[in-house]
């Protein structure tokens, strides 16, 4: 399988602020933003595998500053790590006062997909080749994020044994 720089898996997607994107404090809601961001990072992880694929986790969203509706949003994504069937893909949220031109960089976001076969079942991908310095950076930092992920999602099960199912109206307290 031949290996594809991070550049073949580049999105960029650039859009307003409008009043129906904003929440009570005059900036851009947070959920909007996440969807926006998984939308990208999803079309980062079909390029890069040329395969359906699915969100496997979310590491974070983490908001730096932010975006108001004088600003337009840039969401820039590509893979930057693979295993056999999975990717990290980093986005990067610059928000840019159309008014001033001053660009901030307002969130960053990691998130993990998963390559599909036809049959539904996990697909091998191509190993990802940085060539930016940020790209290399984020490449080479890998390793430890995918390490919190394990441990992440280790946690996540075992609080899974001991969440209920029931309806809230049907548990009982502890006696």
């Amino acid at each position: 399988m031949k290996e594809k720089a991070c550049r073949d898996s580049k999105v960029i997607k650039t859009g307003r602020v409008f009043p129906q994107d904003t929440n009570n404090h005059n900036t851009l809601f947070g959920g909007k933003l996440m969807r926006d961001i998984d939308d990208v990072a999803s079309i980062s992880a079909a390029r890069h595998s040329r395969t359906e694929c699915v969100t496997a986790s979310t590491d974070s969203v983490d908001f730096l500053s932010p975006i108001r509706p004088t600003d337009s949003v840039c969401l820039e994504s590509h893979v930057t790590w693979t295993g056999t069937s999975s990717m990290e893909v980093f986005v990067k949220v610059v928000a840019e006062d159309l008014l001033t031109g001053k660009r901030t960089l307002a969130a960053t976001s990691f998130l993990t997909f998963v390559a599909l076969n036809n049959k539904g079942t996990p697909a091998k991908v191509p190993k990802v080749v940085p060539e930016t310095k940020e790209e290399i950076y984020l490449n080479e930092t890998a390793p430890a994020r995918i390490q919190r992920r394990k441990e992440r999602r280790k946690q996540s099960k075992e609080l899974a044994t001991i969440l209920s199912e029931l309806k809230p109206w049907d548990t009982h307290p502890i006696s």
